[in-house]
């Protein structure tokens, strides 16, 4: 049998995007044409595409969607209890989607295949939405980034959803840290051509919401850093990795953190050199000389300048001639003679005794003496070896500083550990792998029961394998 008159077929929506943005860019090259502004026809042209990609997207998230009667989840049956629609953000914007949602007997959360299949963050990110929006969070504002997201013409979140989505992830991260960190070290490999290895620790104090208030110094809590710096032959440092925790007593976390990452550095390749170096702090060289392996001390060759420096300021006057003229000429020695700390020593020691009332002369005598071993300077850079902590300090500035000490700012302890985790992945050139193992966090494998059959009408591909 013959039908008598043809079937139309009904268009697709990817059939009406590609038709809608067919004739939007016709209309952009007539307004060209006419002489309007460049710049309005890049902006409306840019919203056209990102709006076509947006309908794209939101038709193949729905292809991740499942509506049949039975899941199984980690050999858990789940039961259809209920089809709505739920708005997502992507990388593009919102996207609105019907999804079904599951629940186990005898519980009261629901799961939704859509969101564990697609890897949706948190409920409602799209992972490239939350990638991006973590990078840019993490070097910029709430408000300055949701600008930003504005400006560019995609995704437009808000500053409040831009606060919450880092110390969410966060929270993830913290939980499982130590596995996402072992990981990340047998993923990094060591410098072919490195020759020695540096570790260093510092801290910077942090405006904190709930402080404790003491004279003087209210509500401000020390975050700390920590380094490990690989160096070649010539002393030239190739890659860094840096890492840092909010306020915590006797630095905890990141002394546990420096300690597995040396002591894997050394497995991997025994014959590095360790090098640690940091300022006069004493919870800090009790930390490298004791809990770390063998290697060589450095006290930071600027702190040491410092002390040298306020040391003939006792003995001669702040900003003195005479004080100027002799830490010009001893520091020079302190740097450059094989003897320097002796002479220091000895030098101070006889000041010392021509001021006995100088009680402060004699702290920083005290300073040199119980750091005596730490400063060989020639010595060690004549091994093209470091002297200073200045990557650590650097680290402090960069990773802490500039983005937790801006006016007005004031943190909570998840906040501002959510800011630093993933702003030192990203110094470290980690952020991408620490990404990856993060979104895998947020993807489940949703199984069918044998013998399920989808609700009458649904078409869909509902699961592979």
């Amino acid at each position: 049998m013959t039908l008598s008159h043809t079937i139309e077929k009904t268009p697709s929506i990817i059939d009406n995007v590609l038709h809608d943005l067919d004739l939007a860019i016709k209309n952009k090259i007539q307004q060209a044409q006419t002489g309007i502004k460049f710049e309005q026809v890049e902006k409306a042209l840019h919203a056209e595409f990102v709006e076509a990609e947006r309908l794209v997207l939101g038709e193949i998230l729905a292809q991740y969607d499942i509506d049949v009667p039975l899941v199984m989840l980690d050999e858990k049956e789940y039961r259809q209890v209920l089809r709505c629609k739920q708005t997502y953000t992507s990388a593009v914007g919102q996207i609105r989607v019907e999804r079904s949602l599951y629940r186990a007997k005898n519980e009261t959360q629901s799961i939704c295949p859509l969101e564990l299949r697609a890897g949706i963050i948190e409920g409602s990110w799209s992972p490239r939405a939350a990638k991006q929006a973590i990078l840019v969070v993490s070097q910029l504002t709430p408000y300055e980034a949701a600008h930003i997201f504005r400006e560019l013409g995609g995704m437009q979140p808000s500053k409040s959803s831009l606060d919450r989505l880092p110390k969410k992830l966060n929270s993830e991260w913290e939980n499982n840290r130590e596995l996402f960190e072992s990981k990340l070290r047998r993923q990094r490999k060591i410098p072919e051509d490195a020759v020695a290895v540096a570790v260093s620790l510092d801290g910077v104090l942090v405006p904190m919401q709930g402080g404790v208030v003491l004279p003087g110094d209210s509500r401000y809590e020390e975050a700390s850093c920590g380094t490990l710096t690989y160096y070649d032959a010539k002393g030239e440092p190739l890659s860094i990795r840096r890492y840092g925790r909010m306020s915590e007593h006797k630095k905890v976390t990141l002394k546990e953190f420096l300690k597995i990452e040396l002591s894997h550095a050394i497995n991997y390749q025994p014959d590095l050199q360790v090098v640690k170096v940091a300022d006069g702090a004493k919870d800090n060289w009790t930390f490298l000389d004791q809990a770390l392996p063998k290697g060589i001390s450095v006290l930071d060759f600027y702190h040491a300048a410092e002390h040298l420096k306020k040391a003939f300021e006792i003995v001669y006057g702040v900003k003195s001639l005479e004080a100027t003229i002799e830490f010009t000429k001893y520091r020079s020695i302190l740097r450059h003679d094989k003897r320097g700390i002796e002479k220091i020593i000895q030098h101070l020691s006889y000041q010392l005794k021509k001021h006995p009332k100088k009680e402060s002369l004699k702290t920083e005598l005290n300073y040199f003496k119980n750091n005596k071993k730490r400063c060989q300077y020639l010595t060690v850079s004549e091994a093209n070896l470091p002297i200073g902590s200045g990557i650590v300090e650097a680290t402090c500035k960069s990773l802490v500083s500039q983005r937790l000490k801006r006016s007005g700012m004031c943190w909570k302890e998840n906040g501002g550990q959510a800011i630093l985790t993933f702003r030192a992945l990203l110094q470290s050139d980690l952020f991408d792998a620490a990404w990856e193992m993060l979104n895998k966090k947020y993807i489940s494998d949703i199984k069918l029961p044998k013998n399920v059959i989808p609700f009458p009408g649904n078409h869909r591909k509902t699961v592979s394998g």
